[in-house]
């Protein structure tokens, strides 16, 4: 392979891995947002699969896949006026979910982005 492929390659990972840590970030604002939010009866989603969820997940978690709220199931989280705080194991899943429970007419959505930041906020 030519150095020229070699470096492009390279390039690309490396935007790809800064993107992706990009995501996961969540300034301290936003975390106290979302501490606020389950403080005040918001419903902690995890939208990975149920063997993700089966693993490990933050404490007080329920779990919708990505899936099933795309394709509008997302009855457990109850009402669209209470907040929904969602994560998954990288920050697209959820950000997915968050897009769709916003076109759903949910008015209050935090999207942790990964399982760590879950965490810090749910204890």
């Amino acid at each position: 392979m030519s150095p020229i492929v070699i470096g492009a390659v390279a390039g690309v990972i490396v935007a790809l891995v800064a993107a992706k840590m990009k995501m996961a970030r969540r300034s301290p604002e936003q975390l106290a947002a979302a501490k606020a939010a389950l403080d005040k009866g918001g419903k902690l989603v995890d939208v990975r699969s149920p063997m993700e969820f089966g693993g490990h997940h933050a404490k007080g978690a329920i779990n919708i896949p990505v899936g099933d709220i795309v394709a509008g199931r997302h009855g457990q989280i109850g009402p669209k006026e209470r907040p929904v705080v969602l994560y998954c194991r990288s920050g697209s899943r959820s950000a997915m979910a968050a897009r769709a429970l916003q076109k759903a007419g949910f008015k209050e959505i935090h999207d942790l982005g990964p399982l760590a930041n879950a965490a810090k906020v749910a204890g």
